[in-house]
């Protein structure tokens, strides 16, 4: 375990220890039968299982911390089992959840969006914000593009159809006068995995690609493209949301408890990150390369970071125009979007309070 990772995990250990040795007023601990045949603790608190998914990505980098080093199982308490599931794309997350595979998720907006639509507003609810910005438009120089109408008669790559960045796309062309050619335009969209869209890139097979970091940064580091649009110069005061952590409706109703246990935890690692900037770059890298088999190289993780900003305010007037553009682009059936009941800010906000810090709204 690289030392920074330790003596995080250390640090976050070391108040369980001091608690343990306090031991109970009473001279008692431990369990006794539950009424349902399992065990509860003497406290009343029950045994629960909580499965998150995220993903090996610098976008979802509370959750790498928060998963790594323990400090998820250590906030949510014993009597909490952490299960986790790494997903690539965030259409494949709703899929999870709605087969209750997993409970809560770290993921980008237009996939809750999506779930939230096809439920008719039953399933999913968005409980904090985690990121803003880092998803950038980036081209080849040799394609030669440097105004929107030059986007014309090319091939472009975004993560998957229906994703946040694949409807940032189609939103851009349509505010340009172009469109894709499955729409009658003349622009090619292929929805790609990013590591498939790296060696396209290398190869020269497609012009550019609008993708999340570290993506953006390695298309630019390993392949030598440039920057053509930061999605950030498109949002008022730079802010959109790019990830968010979202919950299943009957867990969130089930155990509010645990779900405030998580949320405080995110708030407060969140913290840590943009107060420990360098120490938190070396254990996001040790997660993404425990999950994915290499670490990112220091120029790409540096570029990346940049580019975002990690914050617990989920930013909710960017996801209205977000659904607006995954409706316009035909991503969400022949309904206009509806979001009514989409946030359950309340959670954050009572554990903003405690923390003395301003509320966010809807």
């Amino acid at each position: 375990m690289p030392v920074p990772l330790l003596l995080f995990a250390l640090a976050l250990v070391a108040p369980v220890l001091l608690a343990a040795c306090g031991g109970d007023d009473d001279g008692t601990s431990g369990t006794t039968p539950g009424a349902d045949g399992g065990t509860a603790r003497l406290d009343g608190s029950r045994p629960v299982t909580l499965r998150l998914g995220y993903f090996a990505n610098l976008t979802h980098a509370q959750a790498l911390v928060g998963v790594g080093t323990g400090r998820f199982q250590k906030d949510l308490g014993e009597n909490v089992t952490l299960e986790t599931k790494v997903f690539n794309a965030g259409p494949s997350v709703i899929e999870a959840l709605f087969a209750g595979e997993i409970d809560v998720a770290y993921i980008g907006p237009n996939p809750a969006i999506n779930g939230f639509q096809r439920s008719n507003g039953r399933e999913v609810r968005i409980v904090s914000g985690s990121a803003s910005g880092g998803a950038l438009f980036i081209v080849r120089p040799e394609a030669n593009i440097e105004t929107p109408a030059d986007l014309a008669n090319k091939k472009f790559a975004t993560p998957q159809l229906g994703n946040t960045q694949d409807v940032a796309l189609r939103a851009y062309l349509k505010d340009h006068g172009l469109a894709p050619k499955e729409k009658g335009g003349n622009v090619t969209i292929l929805p790609t995995a990013n590591a498939d869209t790296l060696t396209l890139f290398q190869k020269g097979a497609i012009d550019g690609a609008w993708v999340p970091e570290p993506w953006a940064t390695r298309l630019i580091v390993e392949a030598g493209g440039r920057v053509f649009l930061d999605e950030r110069s498109l949002w008022p005061n730079g802010e959109f949301v790019t990830t968010h952590i979202i919950v299943s409706a009957r867990f969130l109703k089930e155990n509010p408890d645990i779900v405030e246990r998580l949320v405080r935890s995110h708030v407060k690692i969140t913290q840590w990150i943009d107060a420990n900037e360098a120490e938190a770059k070396e254990v996001v890298n040790a997660q993404i390369a425990s999950l994915t088999g290499r670490p990112l190289p220091q120029a790409t993780i540096d570029g990346a970071w940049k580019n975002l900003k990690f914050t617990w305010d989920p930013i909710a007037s960017s996801l209205k125009k977000a659904a607006d553009d995954a409706y316009d682009a035909g991503l969400l059936g022949e309904k206009p979007p509806r979001l009514e009941g989409i946030y359950a800010l309340d959670i954050l906000n009572k554990v903003l309070t405690e923390l003395k810090l301003p509320e966010v709204k809807e």
